[in-house]
């Protein structure tokens, strides 16, 4: 039970997490590495809450008994850098071969078939990584953290509401209590990445949380983190290996370290809606650029400014979804050629062309389609107008004018390599 307890010291830097149950099992060990790994994931399962309380959580669904949520967290061996690194559900994945033959289903499947063993050796198999340390909680011992904490912050640039979850906010910096915690960290409605922006979400409030808990001296010392650990009680449970001077450790570890030395990102995926009969959509990570992140970690080294693992020069929204009008008939048909939905308004032009690039007026709110349409537009301004419409308005000037096809990522707004101070509200992003 004393473990038990202590082994909140490093999740309530970690209460991204959204859905676990409890369960204790050994790590195992594979491959030799620098540096600390923790598997931390969240399982989806109503078991042992009452009709209230799911009413009262927005859990109402049926679960799955398998993880609705992992991260590898990786502290280097100096215990100067954090490298946080989701994995999405959906992942598909061939297991380790156990009792039966090798199989291959979605990464969030393996602990309904085999538990917190067989998701373990799964992570394991498909990164290359060791785990040295393993951790779950549940719906109310999330929500209990971070009212333990003395609630969370969360920030967005704009409207949030997702019916499922029951996240229902305004823009802005918000304090909200567990229950608007555990809202904010599982919706996964509202954004057109889908789970993948909810992952991004918890990234965001994770490197918030861990941002307040160091502005409150929660994780100062080795004496800090242990009263924060006890004041947490029984929110998460941990594998047998984990002793407390290990939690401590990372704990404390986790607490020194500034934003730019704490780094996430999501596994990077190169098919979005790959279809498996009996499984349904998956998604397929990008082997190469996976690959150099394993690689990476690995080797102890940081995950951002790696080239490698960096998305391709992709555009962060779809050509087919941005709406424009465009005073230039050929240039509006060079637009529409390469995807963009255009109405040509060449007819209403000025008769003398202002002097420089085109410039492409947008509404608050609307950056990726506008940097989308930018990519496009090589040289183009940028003018962000209040009370703009949704249709973006370019107008040409003097300057030559080349039109580029693009290349859409989703990779590059919601998984790629990023440090805390480019996600957290409390880190100056809002």
């Amino acid at each position: 039970m004393r473990r038990l307890r202590t082994s909140l010291v490093v999740l309530s830097t970690l209460v991204t997490l959204t859905a676990l149950a409890p369960a204790a099992h050994p790590t195992s060990a594979r491959t030799p590495g620098a540096g600390t790994n923790i598997l931390v994931v969240g399982i989806d399962s109503r078991a042992g809450l009452s009709k209230a309380e799911k009413n009262r959580l927005n859990v109402g669904g049926k679960g799955c008994n398998c993880t609705d949520v992992m991260m590898l967290v990786h502290v280097s061996a100096d215990e100067r850098r954090a490298s946080v690194v989701s994995i999405p559900r959906d992942s598909y994945v061939t297991y380790p071969e156990d009792k039966t033959p090798a199989r291959s289903g979605k990464i969030n499947g393996a602990y309904a078939i085999g538990g917190a063993a067989l998701t373990i050796r799964t992570v394991e198999k498909v990164t290359g990584l060791r785990v040295d340390h393993y951790l779950e909680t549940g719906f109310t011992g999330f929500e209990q953290a971070v009212n333990s904490l003395g609630g969370a912050v969360i920030c967005t640039t704009k409207p949030l509401q997702d019916v499922n979850s029951g996240l229902d906010i305004t823009t802005g910096v918000h304090e909200v209590d567990g229950r608007g915690s555990l809202r904010y960290v599982r919706a996964r409605h509202i954004d057109n990445p889908g789970d993948l922006g909810r992952v991004r979400r918890q990234q965001r409030f994770t490197t918030d949380l861990l941002a307040r808990l160091t502005a409150r001296d929660a994780l100062s010392g080795p004496l800090a983190a242990a009263r924060t650990a006890r004041t947490l009680l029984k929110s998460v449970r941990t594998d047998p290996g984990t002793s407390l001077e290990d939690l401590v450790r990372i704990g404390w570890a986790l607490g020194r370290l500034k934003p730019s030395q704490r780094e996430f990102a999501t596994v990077p995926i190169s098919v979005f809606d790959h279809r498996v009969p009996g499984v349904g959509s998956t998604l397929l990570w990008d082997k190469t650029r996976s690959d150099a992140l394993w690689s990476a970690l690995a080797a102890d080294k940081p995950i951002t400014g790696d080239t490698r693992i960096q998305p391709a020069s992709g555009t962060p929204a779809r050509p087919e979804k941005v709406q424009a009008r465009v005073d230039d008939a050929a240039v509006a048909l060079a637009l529409r050629a390469a995807g963009f939905q255009v109405t040509d308004t060449s007819a209403t032009a000025p008769a003398t062309r202002p002097a420089g690039p085109p410039v492409i007026r947008y509404t608050p709110g609307a950056e990726y389609g506008a940097t989308t349409l930018a990519t496009a537009l090589p040289g183009a301004r940028l003018e962000r107008v209040t009370g703009h419409d949704a249709v973006f308005d370019v107008a040409l000037g003097t300057s030559p004018v080349t039109v580029q096809k693009v290349h859409y990522d989703r990779n590059t707004i919601e998984g790629a390599p990023a440090a805390g101070h480019q996600l957290g509200c409390m880190d100056g992003r809002l």
